[in-house]
């Protein structure tokens, strides 16, 4: 059974949140991760780990309880109230030197040189 649990694992493709939030954290080696409401922490462990080639050395979980949201079938029908989902959050310490690249910057390209234009005027001969 155990074998099915690392196999829906390795499906399940874990990215790093890049908000300003995560980026303060980082100062912290913290990471925060979106998972699976399922997923515990030994697996999020084996994921960032695989994913990542770094250690992990503590894990914590929050389950954000979605939000009420009014809905109306009609004019004068009865409105109902339903919920958003709720989602859940892995804040991941690594060890220290090691490091996740989640805020990448664009490789800078080297600056072109611009030939200077041709005048317009024609010589007169």
């Amino acid at each position: 059974m155990a074998d099915k649990k690392t196999a829906k694992v390795a499906l399940h493709m874990i990215e790093p949140r890049a908000t300003e939030k995560t980026y303060l954290e980082q100062a912290k080696r913290t990471y925060v991760f979106p998972i699976k409401l399922s997923t515990s922490k030994q697996e999020v462990i084996k994921m960032v780990e695989k994913e990542f080639n770094v250690t992990v050395t503590d894990v914590r979980t929050l389950i954000r309880n979605g939000k009420k949201t009014k809905f109306s079938k009609g004019k004068h029908a009865y409105p109902g109230i339903t919920h958003r989902q709720d989602k859940k959050f892995a804040y991941v310490t690594l060890k220290e030197g090691d490091s996740i690249k989640v805020f990448e910057e664009p490789e800078k390209e080297e600056k072109k040189t611009v030939k200077p234009a041709k005048s317009a005027k024609k010589e007169d001969k």
